[in-house]
């Protein structure tokens, strides 16, 4: 894969650690979920995670027990479905069908919105599994936004201070990217890092 954005990222966050990796575990999910989860996010997903990302973002990986990407995507589908979308006091910015064109608003199913990240700011990245071309969305409170876009482009402009999750919602932090391991255990430290030095 020679994608700009995914080595650009890749730069950014250094060395591949590939922990976790296991072609299987991407197997199983896509089997699980029935969907195909874009080749640059399974990359980066294999290279780095269970990870948090400049003190914010997080990515789950399918073969781990704790931070689950399967499990995770499951849960979060469920509440997400459970939202009310029909009330008649939704204004029409906080209706995804209405900002986006979308015939319906689903997720978790074949034509729906399947979530990949989140940050602890309450940020919800979803992948929309109905675009003929690689299109995100994503939620941040009562906002919306969308991006036509593959998710390392999303991600390399998320980590270079863009207003990636709506307006004024830039997650940007000046020096290399910070990078923390989730931990895998009770009694496990946390692991903080730096990416490469990016001013050369």
């Amino acid at each position: 894969m020679t994608d700009y954005h995914l080595a650009a990222t890749m730069a950014m966050l250094g060395p591949a650690q590939n922990r976790y990796a296991a072609p299987s575990a991407w197997d199983r999910l896509h089997a699980d979920l029935g969907i195909r989860l874009p080749p640059d996010y399974q990359v980066i997903v294999d290279a780095y995670a269970p990870i948090q990302l400049n003190g914010h973002l997080h990515l789950s990986h399918p073969a781990t027990e704790r931070w689950n990407l399967v499990q995770w995507i499951r849960e979060t589908v469920q509440a997400w479905s459970e939202v009310p979308w029909d009330e008649p006091d939704l204004d029409a910015d906080e209706d995804p069908r209405q900002l986006f064109g979308l015939k319906e608003l689903s997720f978790g199913t074949r034509n729906g919105l399947w979530p990949i990240a989140s940050t602890d700011r309450g940020e919800t990245i979803f992948l929309d599994a109905a675009a003929d071309a690689t299109r995100l969305v994503v939620n941040y409170d009562e906002t919306w936004a969308e991006h036509r876009l593959s998710f390392t482009e999303w991600l390399y402009r998320y980590l270079i201070g863009e207003d990636m999750t709506g307006p004024n919602s830039s997650a940007f932090y000046p020096g290399p990217v910070k990078l923390q391991h989730l931990p895998m255990s009770a009694s496990e430290r946390l692991e903080l890092w730096y990416g490469p030095d990016q001013s050369m």
